[in-house]
């Protein structure tokens, strides 16, 4: 069976193979294992990727590249307003050359594949990789994709990070991982192995956007330190924030406290969470933070913003959450971890426990089943090991 995936995510073919965002390149590599052919309809580059892409590695995977459209300005609006009948064309194209489509939301792209897949797909699904609940700012059409899919219209699975109330039947609660069953082991000894610092190490792993609001963390930081206490902090990840962090760092006397890494392969992140104490992520909105999930299998105090699924995530006393631009919430909660690391002994217990229950052979199993339940095809059980984004550095 051959599948198509509308994506918005940008794809990279430098010669050497495709590439993509890390996270997303490994679960495609999970829907692979489950069709014989899997055709991507998205935005592709032939550039050398950035360092938080990885290769795809199913050689069953393959792109049809698709107009990059979108951004903030005038200009980019109008554009994306043009080329919409060219997208539709070529879309529609695309779906007509396979026997099952799935759409990945939030997306200009997402939004055009739910509206056609409904007419041209049988076999559909789709996952919103968003927050499923209604956040400040939320713009129109990312609220027009999570009404679409959510509506008896769509009628097809929908699979969304977290129980909500009032979700109905199709729409279903799924996580992702980027971690193998190896992996997972690694995670278990860094947790054994894991001895205590004279400081409190930090640590943030995501894209350097305004929405993540690290400038807070660096306040946080700020004040923590004036009262005596030792942090540093490592930041992994690219991103349009990056310089102007890095210059709110050296106006704050962070200089020092501070190291960027850019983006590094996942085996290099790894040795940063079994050196790190403390993952902060308190962005405006977030779905499923991977970064999060990652963090709590190896053991770190988790403070997360009270948005999206991320309280449900760090709930019954598995980590903090703060609202999202509250500096001095964020450094308190700091304060006390630097000042007595044992209280959290329990906290780290409970968040270990409950993340290393997701791998990635898990969710290749959980989407076999859900497809051949809800579509009734006959997909077999896939004996071929999973490996994690570090076993492909």
């Amino acid at each position: 069976m051959r599948l198509g995936v509308v994506s918005n995510v940008v794809h990279y073919d430098s010669g050497d193979g495709l590439h993509a965002y890390g996270p997303y390149a490994r679960e495609l590599d999970i829907w692979a294992d489950l069709f014989d052919e899997v055709t991507i309809f998205g935005p592709c580059r032939n550039t050398r990727p950035p360092g938080d892409s990885v290769p795809f590695t199913r050689r069953n995977i393959t792109i049809v590249p698709q107009k990059e459209r979108g951004g903030d300005s005038l200009k980019d609006k109008l554009s994306l307003i043009l080329a919409v009948p060219g997208m539709i064309r070529d879309l529609m194209r695309g779906m007509a050359t396979v026997d099952a489509v799935h759409v990945r939301c939030p997306g200009n792209l997402g939004l055009l594949g739910v509206v056609l897949a409904r007419f041209v797909a049988r076999k559909r699904i789709a996952k919103y990789a968003g927050q499923w609940t209604h956040y400040p700012g939320e713009q129109l059409t990312i609220r027009l994709q999570r009404w679409l899919l959510g509506s008896r219209w769509w009628g097809a699975p929908v699979t969304v990070y977290g129980q909500w109330d009032h979700q109905p039947p199709h729409v279903i609660p799924f996580f992702t991982s980027l971690m193998d069953a190896d992996h997972m082991g690694r995670a278990r000894l860094a947790i054994e192995r894991r001895e205590s610092s004279p400081e409190l190490r930090i640590v943030y792993l995501g894209r350097l956007t305004a929405s993540k609001n690290v400038d807070v963390l660096f306040r946080a930081m700020r004040s923590v330190i004036a009262q005596g206490l030792r942090v540093r902090c490592t930041v992994v990840g690219e991103g349009p924030e990056r310089q102007s962090l890095e210059h709110l760092a050296t106006e704050l006397s962070l200089a020092k406290n501070v190291r960027f890494t850019g983006g590094v392969p996942h085996e290099e992140i790894s040795s940063i969470l079994e050196d790190a104490d403390v993952l902060v992520l308190v962005s405006e909105t977030e779905g499923w933070p991977k970064a999060i999930a990652e963090a709590m299998a190896f053991g770190l105090v988790c403070i997360g913003s009270d948005r999206g699924l991320i309280p449900q995530m760090l709930g019954e006393g598995r980590g903090i959450v703060v609202t999202p631009r509250d500096a001095d919430a964020l450094a308190k909660e700091l304060g006390r971890i630097a000042r007595d690391p044992e209280r959290c002994r329990g906290m780290r217990e409970r968040a270990a426990t409950w993340a290393q229950q997701y791998s990635l052979e898990g969710l290749r199993e959980a989407l076999r089943r859900l497809l051949n339940e809800r579509w009734g095809t006959r997909i077999p059980p896939v004996d071929r090991a999973v490996r994690s984004i570090a076993g492909n550095q």
